[in-house]
């Protein structure tokens, strides 16, 4: 696995939509992905704060390319649960978003998602995700 071929994997397997996004593959290692969002207006909010509903589809996103990291192809899923906590506002800055296979087995995979400020490094959401593999 490389990082192009988890960037190629964003216009091959997501909907259009998240391509507006702007998602760039960071970094991977044995356990996930790391992807930035970039600080975008269409995605903010009244004070320029990035809206709960960008960070849901970027986390989303990246346990998807994360799982394809981990069994180093895509294989379909879906998503069974997402539980985000929004844990402070993210103004004026790019987002990280690190996204951790848990347990994948046969037929559900486990993550967890923290994003946080790429400036400033501080938390502001943490997810936990079940998938179904199909």
């Amino acid at each position: 696995m490389n990082t192009q071929t988890l960037q190629a994997a964003l216009p091959e397997y997501f909907a259009p939509w998240v391509q507006l996004l702007g998602l760039q593959v960071e970094a991977f290692d044995g356990r996930g992905v790391t992807l930035r969002l970039p600080q975008n207006p269409a995605l903010s909010r009244a004070g320029d704060m990035l809206c709960g509903q960008a960070m849901m589809a970027a986390a989303d996103t990246a346990m998807v390319l994360a799982l394809i990291n981990h069994f180093g192809k895509f294989r379909p899923c879906t998503t069974v649960q997402m539980n985000s906590s929004f844990l402070k506002p993210l103004s004026n800055q790019d987002a990280l978003i690190e996204a951790r296979v848990i347990r994948a087995g046969k037929s559900l995979a486990f993550g967890e998602i923290d994003i946080r400020g790429a400036d400033d490094g501080k938390s502001v959401s943490r997810a936990s995700t079940t998938y179904a593999l199909l």
